[in-house]
């Protein structure tokens, strides 16, 4: 008897043990984000496959029954420069806001680059970088909110509108200085005076990054969902997977089939597609089919040369 209650007396203190470990234990919902918003995030905690297969990728998205369902400025653009004009009215707050909708896409974005580029060279469009990669679009979020925030505290100039029509000045914080980013912005005094210099029509104003956003989702299933036809100014596709094997080419970004449809969201006669690729066998591919369609005519080189975005394409994207 004397061991059968030495026993169970161990048996309840490893039983009060465990107890105290578990009750020690912070719940999950407790553990503190990798970065928090407003802080700029490290890409090296955000790595992913450089691809997946858009056709057969099944996981859950949000998404609406039809684009003018969608208020892109609640989440999206909360302090869209066209807000500012709004005045106090609650009924032209709510004109403005629905008239607020992506007219420039980065498809397939990666790590944003290109998108906040052209957030700064397009301040008069609405720029939304599109990425099926759940932990790559969750550093593109960060990275813009980092970005938007970091401009506020070196002054820039942002101005919104709430819930009920009122205008208002964004509180300005104090912005972090992040060097990788300070890296991809300086220039010396040389470059600012060179006229040749593309990047020299944009330096006269700091860009706010108010106007660019991010959406997780698959293009190839769910654009009609988000943009309304003949929206768009320009659609770009920076180093898209290549799909080598034949079988696999239905699952290219550009085709026939898809050119149809981003027809559909280009404005007539003004909008653009731009591919960039670092395969041959793709770029010719995407040539062919352009130059097949009916609704696609090729630019003069003189026409490239002087965009600005072509240069952007291909020194900003941070997926070639």
């Amino acid at each position: 008897d004397r061991a059968t209650a030495n026993t169970n007396l161990n048996s309840t203190n490893n039983d009060n043990d465990n107890a105290n470990a578990i009750a020690s234990t912070p719940p999950t919902d407790t553990v503190p984000p990798i970065t928090h918003e407003g802080q700029m995030p490290q890409k090296k905690f955000y790595r992913s496959r450089a691809h997946c297969n858009p056709l057969s990728f099944n996981e859950a998205f949000d998404y609406p029954p039809r684009p003018d369902l969608f208020d892109w400025t609640e989440e999206h653009y909360p302090n869209h420069p066209q807000l500012s004009d709004c005045g106090t009215d609650a009924g032209e707050f709510s004109a403005s806001s629905a008239q607020i909708h992506p007219t420039v896409l980065d498809v397939g974005c990666g790590f944003g680059g290109l998108t906040l580029a052209l957030s700064a060279l397009l301040p008069e469009e609405t720029i939304l970088g599109l990425e099926i990669r759940s932990k790559v679009t969750e550093y593109v979020r960060l990275r813009i909110l980092a970005s938007r925030k970091e401009a506020m505290g070196t002054g820039a100039s942002i101005a919104g509108c709430d819930g009920d029509g009122e205008t208002h000045d964004a509180e300005k914080e104090d912005g972090e200085t992040h060097d990788a980013e300070k890296d991809d912005t300086e220039t010396d005094a040389t470059d600012r005076d060179d006229p040749n210099d593309k990047r020299a029509s944009h330096r006269d104003h700091r860009p706010t990054h108010q106007n660019a956003s991010v959406l997780r989702t698959n293009a190839m299933k769910y654009l009609p969902n988000h943009i309304p036809p003949r929206s768009l100014s320009k659609l770009f596709f920076c180093f898209p997977d290549p799909h080598f094997k034949k079988k696999n080419h239905p699952r290219r970004i550009v085709s026939t089939r898809l050119l149809t449809e981003y027809a559909h969201w280009l404005k007539p006669g003004e909008g653009k597609l731009y591919c960039i690729t670092d395969v041959r066998d793709l770029h010719e591919w995407h040539v062919e089919r352009c130059e097949e369609h009916p609704l696609f005519e090729e630019v003069t080189e003189e026409e490239m040369e002087g965009d600005e975005c072509v240069w952007a394409m291909r020194t900003e994207t941070e997926e070639g």
